[in-house]
């Protein structure tokens, strides 16, 4: 999975506010999938910056983070971004999102 959104660049920081939207009890954390990230420590739901994108085919994740959506195209993009990552979790070159758009279903 690749993860982003933290201010600091720490893997850490957030944007010093949460929010709290409960998972649906059936999401699966499957390729493509968006959800936002929390610490161990947190509730359900909780979110503040940081999010996540699922590149295996099943994440095994328990429904404990707030669904975004699913990457409908652009999946390719997902991938070169996962080539980036090295063993310790860091990207070997700094990955920018220019654009995203979001449609309702």
């Amino acid at each position: 999975m690749i993860q982003g959104g933290d201010p600091t660049q720490t893997g850490t920081g957030g944007p010093g506010y949460f929010v709290d939207e409960p998972p649906p009890q059936d999401l699966d954390y499957t390729r493509g999938v968006v959800a936002m990230a929390k610490s161990p420590v947190e509730p359900p739901g909780r979110s503040g910056s940081q999010f996540f994108v699922v590149t295996a085919a099943d994440a095994g994740l328990t429904p404990d983070y707030a669904l975004v959506g699913k990457v409908t195209s652009g999946l390719e993009v997902v991938r070169r971004i996962e080539q980036l990552g090295t063993a310790g979790g860091q990207p070997t070159a700094p990955v920018v999102i220019q654009r995203t758009r979001l449609e309702l279903g």
